[in-house]
């Protein structure tokens, strides 16, 4: 076996399947793309549904790919375990409809074993194979040559998602020894496939040949597929002899600074080597998940950094780290992964300010857990209680990411004991709950045929034509291809076209399809790519429309135009958005439709009025400079060498076009656009908003909208000035400024009159002083304006000592408040204000509660508040 390092063992299984005619598909980001179903991108084929399902058809049917990818379904493994991850790397092969069981297996034998690639001892490897899969069990014994006791068949060797492609898979084996062997020789569990240490499973063949119908059956699939997966640290902790993947070039050289940020050694205390295992796990993921676009928050993707961050932080402490330290980690990641994925490295800065701003945040929340496990175990001890509550124990977990072995500590600190049961039963609701959300969505689609096995050449003219005329080359209805159709909706495919498919955030054109003599014979509602990449036209036929015939295609011009003056803008405020927030403002998402403008980017932190303001006016200033926008079509690596900018998550061909507008914004883009920037006319921001983890939201208007919006807001503030009767708009802030004032200060009088008022009622309500079983207690209705004024008398009764209970009650309307007072020595009696309120509220149709000396309701009764008052009495007694 050769020795060989991470980043040759990765190419290496890239340039093996290059060699075999493989097309490699470069990593793509942890954040999903286009893609609801999924949290995380989480397998090499994740990103290639889309070939799978048949609604793009790739141009090359074999593809090999390295993929960064993340799974957080069992956290709690992690560092436990000599395998477990959250973030990993998947290398696979894949096969569209071309190659199958016979090249997959062969190749992988070949790759493993052969002198010239892996050159693994074949003796050490053994293959799985379902039961039922007769053909891949031949080809292991008949063609690979292996030993009838070195293929085993398991029954759970089937690929299954519950819809969708499916079929058997075939797992590989390797024997790691005797050394490694955990169990005895008669275990049932001790054979590859098993659960063991010995025999490490290095490579998935799935064997993709049936879609799974929702009803059920299993239907053979039009292309049959292949899809492999070989996990990367399992095959280096082979080749590098180490006894769990964490010691290997992956995670070393991040455990080496761990133990010089902490001072403790790796592999002395089993216990510590957890912490050290958890925060070279977590750190990887953290930083190439927020270099991808994500960030810590409280929902979604960015809840789970946020959980990985606090875990690998109080891993920290266990190792007496008590400062933020992850973020100095970030650069050893980026120096071990630079080789193949370099962006770790490019936002080294950004990403160690997210990570050290999230650390530091965190410990101030440790500091709020402590202080509210305090409080619970004070009041438990209080009531004589000894158990610390499951319930309790999972919020610490899950809102402040205590580890439940703190919490024990420190109530064993306290003398009490931990409900490991309670909180397990919550944890299994939290996993039934996140299981749930990921079973709501179909992960893959069924393949048809159809589209996929069309081939015919359809050209995109419109970067320059709007009407052309174009040869009806498919027509297809109800599902299938027909030579003609007369009324009804269509899809149509033509040899060229002008019309724009939607792609990159651009809506499609809309327009009309006519006969020689101009008469409509079809209104286009809708373009799409076809999967082998034709624009497909979304028709309603008004007159026939026959196959191989003539007609002419013509572009609403109006709605083309707003759409190209806003695909523009939002190139134009992509650079805004860079040099007023900084470089890692990138976007994430657009829509490009006629009326308005979406941009999505990625931002951490709030963007500020001013901000805002600044963008704007850079907009409007480069279209007033009315700069030519050149449209350049070259290849990937000239582009990249002007300049250009390429869009997070996009995937570039070798020819692509570049768009630069006065070499101020260089951007890869295959839209339409304006020819010069003053076509634009104007540029009007309209709001910003949050819609996700570190993803902000700019909505945008251009020319015409632009103006009518400036135009209403200024109608707005005429009104406003006829309101404050300011004869001058200029004197609208000013006028404001002053009738603000005097509200103040009115309102401030108010104040005053109405604490004189409540003053004087208690005077007389105070007076009202009667007993009842030995207690003395004043109820009352009094006639003041909220609950804050009740609070007011009843601070001065507490002051004065005037009875040992109060209720007061007062009528606002429909609605009515109500608040009880205890003395200690009422408390001591047992009554309680708490208590006291839950009793009374109903009566005036509310609820409330408190403390035992403070209390408070609201009720829309009013008509029950003198039987509430009433009440008190039968309490007291």
């Amino acid at each position: 076996m050769k020795k060989l390092s991470s980043t040759e063992v990765r190419q290496m299984f890239l340039d093996f399947f290059k060699s075999k005619g493989h097309m490699i598909e470069p990593s793509a980001p942890l954040v999903p793309v286009n893609d609801p179903t999924l949290l995380w991108i989480n397998s090499g084929v994740a990103t290639l549904k889309k070939y799978f399902d048949g609604s793009v058809t790739p141009e090359n049917p074999r593809i090999a790919n390295a993929q960064k990818s993340i799974r957080t379904n069992d956290i709690e493994n992690v560092g436990k375990t000599a395998r477990h991850h959250t973030m990993f790397e998947m290398l696979g092969n894949f096969s569209i409809g071309d190659y199958f069981k016979e090249d997959a297996i062969a190749w992988a034998w070949e790759f493993l074993t052969s002198p010239d690639w892996m050159a693994f001892d074949p003796e050490l490897l053994y293959a799985t194979v379902y039961p039922e899969d007769k053909e891949a069990k031949r080809i292991w014994l008949e063609e690979i040559g292996l030993p009838e006791d070195h293929v085993v068949e398991i029954a759970d060797n089937f690929w299954d998602l519950g819809a969708g492609p499916s079929g058997p898979d075939s797992e590989i084996f390797y024997d790691r020894g005797e050394a490694f062997n955990d169990l005895t020789e008669d275990d049932p569990e001790n054979y590859p496939g098993g659960e063991n240490e010995r025999y490490l499973e290095i490579w998935n063949l799935v064997f993709s040949e049936f879609n799974h119908t929702p009803q059920g059956t299993y239907e053979p699939l039009p292309h049959k597929n292949i899809d492999t997966g070989m996990g990367l640290e399992r095959m280096v902790s082979i080749i590098q002899d180490a006894p769990t993947n964490f010691e290997t070039d992956l995670f070393l050289p991040i455990i080496a600074k761990v133990e010089e940020l902490s001072g403790k050694k790796y592999g002395v205390d089993k216990q510590l080597d957890i912490s050290f295992k958890v925060i070279a796990d977590h750190i990887r993921s953290l930083a190439f998940a927020i270099g991808d676009g994500a960030l810590p928050s409280n929902e979604g993707r960015g809840y789970v950094l946020r959980r990985l961050l606090r875990r690998a932080v109080m891993h920290g402490q266990k190792l007496g780290i008590q400062s933020a330290f992850l973020y100095q980690l970030v650069p050893v990641v980026g120096e071990i992964m630079v080789g193949y994925y370099p962006e770790v490295q490019q936002q080294k800065e950004f990403i160690e300010k997210v990570v050290k701003n999230e650390e530091e945040r965190f410990h101030e929340t440790i500091n709020e857990g402590l202080s509210m496990l305090n409080n619970v175990l004070a009041e438990l001890k209080e009531n004589n209680q000894t158990i610390l509550d499951g319930q309790t124990i999972f919020k610490l977990y899950d809102t402040f990411g205590f580890p439940v072995e703190l919490t024990e500590e420190v109530a064993e600190d306290n003398g009490l004991k931990v409900d490991h049961a309670g909180f397990e039963t919550e944890m299994q609701a939290q996993k039934e709950r996140a299981r749930a959300a990921r079973t709501t969505e179909k992960s893959m689609g069924v393949q048809t045929a159809l589209l996929g096995d069309i081939k015919v050449d359809s050209q995109f003219v419109g970067y320059d034509q709007l009407n052309v005329e174009g040869k009806l080359e498919v027509i297809i209805a109800t599902d299938a291809i027909v030579s003609s159709i007369d009324t009804g909706s269509a899809q149509l495919i033509f040899n060229q076209t002008p019309f724009y498919a939607e792609m990159g955030g651009q809506v499609a054109d809309h327009g009309t399809i006519t006969d020689s003599e101009g008469n409509l014979v079809a209104n286009v509602t809708d373009v799409q790519k076809a999967p082998n990449g034709q624009p497909l036209h979304t028709v309603e036929v008004v007159s026939p429309l026959v196959e191989g015939n003539t007609y002419f295609l013509n572009v609403n011009q109006k709605m083309r135009n707003k759409i190209i003056k806003n695909h523009t803008a939002t190139h134009l405020l992509h650079k805004a958005l860079k040099e007023v927030l900084g470089d890692h403002a990138n976007q994430a998402g657009s829509l490009v439709a006629p009326k308005h403008l979406r941009f999505d980017f990625s931002h951490f932190g709030q963007v500020t009025t001013d901000e805002l303001k600044e963008m704007e006016k850079i907009v409007n200033q480069k279209i007033w400079e009315a700069i030519p926008v050149v449209t350049i079509e070259t290849d990937i690596d000239s582009a990249k060498n002007m300049g250009a900018m390429a869009l997070f998550g996009e995937k570039y061909g070798h020819d692509v076009r570049v768009v630069n507008i006065g070499d101020w914004s260089i951007e890869l883009c295959g839209g339409t656009h304006v020819s010069n920037t003053e076509d634009i006319g104007l540029f009007k921001i309209v709001s910003e908003s949050g819609i996700g983890a570190g993803v902000r939201r700019i909505e945008a208007l251009t020319g015409q909208e632009a103006y009518e919006a400036f135009r209403q807001e200024e109608e707005q503030l005429i009104s406003v000035a006829q309101i404050v009767k300011s004869p001058q708009l200029k004197e609208v802030v000013n006028k404001t400024e002053q009738l603000q004032q005097q509200l103040k200060e009115i309102q401030k009088e108010n104040e005053q009159l109405a604490t004189k008022l409540a003053n004087q009622q208690a005077g007389d309500v105070f007076k009202d002083v009667k007993e009842i079983n030995g207690t003395s207690v004043i109820t009352a209705k009094v006639n003041v304006k909220d609950m804050n004024q009740l609070r007011q008398l009843a601070d001065q009764w507490k002051q004065k000592e005037l009875s040992d209970v109060l209720v007061l009650g007062t009528i606002q309307g429909e609605k009515v408040n109500l608040l009880a007072a205890m003395t200690p020595s009422a408390i001591e009696k047992g009554y309680k204000a708490g208590d006291l309120i839950k009793l009374i509220a109903p009566k005036v149709g509310g609820g409330g509660g408190g403390r035992p000396d403070m209390a408070q309701a609201g009720g829309k009764n009013p008509s029950g508040l003198a039987e509430a008052l009433a009440e008190v009495t039968n309490y007291l007694a």
